[in-house]
């Protein structure tokens, strides 16, 4: 059983993506995060909440020492629409809850304000983890978890790799490039060289994928490379480095986005690029490609 999500489940979510995290729920193709554009963490699913949780985290010096869980029992009208089975139920991080077991929630209600987990990398942007249990499963295990698509259609943009930096952040800096063509009205990724949608850490992570189908595809390629071979519900990334004006650094964090003006997002916790710095990215093939171990 896969539950699907409709564009309905996504409000207020500025970007999403099922690949981008090494951990098993997203290689699996099992949960899907949900960034949202103002903080809060807003219900993608409609029910009523069974269960809040603190807890434990990996201890990391930019973030929150503990982390949440939210158990909602999905509502029947919601597993219809979804294909999920009555008795089904969603399990979300990542979320400060405001709300307490035996509240009522309908998509799009706020559930409480995101927070800096210390399962995320430092590059990660605060955003709502969304996974599912089948009827009758412990809601407090993530192994096991229902597969999950989001129905949504995602423009595959494509790119030549080069812009100049908009933002900075610590570990990470945001290219003006490529441009979104339908921005606030459309979800659009980097499109590979066959025209699929990518999602995922290229390749800092193990695996990624594609939104939507891959359509009889068995790879993937970037800018004349092979970056991925079909694996499962997902890509497995080739041995590959991405290279940033000639060096190499950790990958670009591909997603889903709405965002006008927010292009390749480069993960560099090892090299530094000034505001306005034109970059140029490429992919080679690696004897020794990173692979980081946090989301």
């Amino acid at each position: 059983m896969t539950v699907t999500l409709s564009r309905e489940a996504l409000d207020g979510c500025r970007r999403f993506s099922r690949f981008n995290s090494p951990y098993p729920a997203h290689d699996d193709g099992c949960a899907v995060d949900l960034y949202p554009g103002d903080g809060r963490g807003r219900s993608p699913v409609s029910g009523v909440v069974r269960e809040v949780r603190t807890v434990g985290c990996p201890s990391r010096s930019y973030a929150a020492a503990q982390d949440h869980l939210i158990v909602v029992d999905l509502d029947g009208t919601w597993c219809r629409r979804a294909g999920a089975e009555p008795g089904t139920a969603a399990r979300v991080l990542h979320v400060i809850p405001e709300v307490s077991p035996g509240d009522r929630v309908a998509v799009g209600d706020d559930l409480g304000p995101t927070t800096r987990s210390g399962f995320f990398g430092q590059w990660v942007d605060d955003h709502v983890h969304l996974g599912f249990r089948a009827p009758g499963a412990s809601a407090l295990r993530a192994s096991g978890s229902l597969p999950v698509d989001v129905d949504v259609p995602v423009e595959p943009v494509p790119w030549d790799g080069t812009g100049a930096v908009v933002e900075r952040g610590p570990t990470h800096v945001v290219l003006d490039a490529p441009t979104h063509p339908d921005p606030g009205e459309t979800f659009a990724a980097l499109a590979s060289d066959e025209g699929l949608p990518l999602d995922g850490g290229l390749a800092h992570y193990a695996g990624g994928g594609v939104f939507g189908r891959l359509d009889g595809a068995s790879e993937a390629s970037l800018w004349g490379t092979r970056v991925g071979v079909e694996n499962g519900l997902g890509l497995a990334w080739d041995p590959v480095d991405v290279l940033a004006n000639g060096e190499r650094v950790a990958g670009l964090s591909l997603f889903a986005a709405l965002d006008a003006g927010r292009g390749a997002k480069v993960v560099c916790p090892d090299r530094e690029f000034a505001l306005g710095e034109r970059v140029s990215i490429d992919v080679v093939p690696s004897d020794d490609p990173i692979r980081l171990g946090v989301g």
